[in-house]
């Protein structure tokens, strides 16, 4: 295939693909109070930039600040990438797709009441709790370099949620948390906080605690055995995958020396599952890599290999000098000894075998959908003008209606 046709076949395949890019609807606070307290998502509400001042007790209370500032918009930010998750897995629940993408979600760091890295409203958790709704089990996978704490966190208690993170532990790493013994903890929680008994989460917490500067190999090998152990021990009936890019080589507040083939290769193996399959993004603080990344993760899961080379656009001023999708390996040292994989792999399959093999639910009513609005032209004030999303919803799609013979509603003689 000559440079030309290649092109060709993968404008043809982009096409295809953007005929499934929806814009997603701004998730309500009702939405939004599913998992967080109603107070918390009130207050990121109503803060800005201009009134921050004001709230001294609340900012604290609510971890706003430092690294979780207060800006213009805020709250429609948490809306829109949030909206963009519900939507995903309700797609998936109603079986419209087999796998969704919301590159714009993955803020796996927020709790119930507080922000915490970054993250305001943890949209992951948003997203398994509708996933839930329709399946008996949900696996998430996290292979950002931090500690996925927020969505541990959120389904501690519960054998419905299997959690599995991938990160670097050790050296006061934000967030601190992650080591392997955390899959015991459960157990110390309730002996610790609370006389009710074993809880049934006990062991549904996977940590693979990492050092600095593990490479392609180690890290997908060890990524393969344990995912595959877990899958078919769990039996999922839905995946989350969170891709953070701070992962890769050169991030500057990764550690790792993975290439982006490398964290795409966890995307390849999480797919070969054949499982509804809710992706999205994360961390990643050098940009042009993290756009870098998530566009060949687009590509391995609509199966198109893309090229090298970035085609000139108006953003390649960022992709210089090399403009090339592939970036080079990292050279930090790997202090990830072969014995000290061995021994993690070892503790983690160990705890696998304590599992209860394929939990059951007990059947229960299935909560409805949440209910989203449709426009209704008639009631548009005409002197206020229609957001996006709602002038979106109106634009015909170019099959929809034809002139001529094709015409299905002209009158015709019986």
């Amino acid at each position: 295939m000559n440079k030309e046709t290649e092109r060709e076949y993968l404008r043809l395949k982009i096409d295809a693909a953007s005929s499934s890019l929806e814009r997603p609807h701004k998730a309500y606070p009702a939405e939004l109070a599913q998992f967080h307290s109603a107070d918390y998502v009130e207050f990121l509400h109503r803060i800005t930039p201009d009134t921050q001042h004001l709230f001294a007790n609340e900012l604290a209370r609510y971890n706003l600040g430092e690294d979780c500032p207060v800006f213009e918009n805020l709250f429609e930010f948490c809306q829109i990438y949030a909206g963009g998750t519900l939507d995903a897995a309700r797609k998936l629940n109603q079986q419209q797709c087999d796998i969704a993408i919301n590159w714009a979600g993955g803020l796996h760091h927020a709790k119930k009441c507080e922000a915490s890295g970054f993250c305001y409203i943890n949209d992951l958790v948003l997203g398994i709790l509708e996933l839930l709704k329709y399946h008996a089990r949900v696996l998430y996978i996290d292979i950002d370099v931090h500690h996925g704490d927020g969505v541990e966190e959120a389904f501690y208690f519960t054998d419905r949620v299997m959690t599995v993170s991938f990160h670097k532990y050790g050296d006061m790493f934000f967030p601190g948390t992650g080591d392997v013994k955390v899959i015991f903890n459960a157990l110390l929680v309730n002996i610790l906080v609370a006389d009710s008994g074993e809880r049934e989460g006990k062991f549904y917490a996977i940590n693979v605690p990492l050092k600095d500067g593990i490479d392609d190999g180690s890290f997908t090998r060890l990524f393969k055995t344990i995912i595959s152990k877990v899958v078919e021990m769990y039996q999922p009936g839905a995946i989350v995958l969170q891709c953070g890019a701070d992962s890769l080589a050169g991030d500057r507040l990764g550690c790792f020396n993975l290439s982006i083939d490398g964290h795409a290769e966890c995307v390849r193996i999480v797919k070969k599952f054949n499982l509804p399959l809710l992706v999205t993004g994360g961390g990643g603080y050098t940009k042009e890599n993290v756009a870098r990344c998530w566009t060949v993760e687009t590509g391995v899961l609509l199966d198109t290999e893309l090229p090298n080379e970035i085609p000139e656009n108006d953003y390649s001023k960022y992709f210089a000098p090399e403009f090339m999708l592939n970036i080079p390996n990292g050279h930090i040292e790997n202090l990830n000894s072969k014995s000290y994989l061995s021994t993690i792999k070892m503790q983690v399959l160990e705890n696998l075998r304590c599992i209860q093999h394929a939990p059951s639910v007990q059947m229960q009513e299935v909560p409805p959908d949440f209910y989203i609005p449709d426009f209704d032209e008639d009631e548009q004030n005409p002197d206020e003008r229609m957001d996006q999303h709602t002038q979106d919803k109106q634009i015909q799609r170019d099959d929809e209606y034809y002139d001529g013979d094709n015409d299905n509603d002209q009158n015709t003689d019986m």
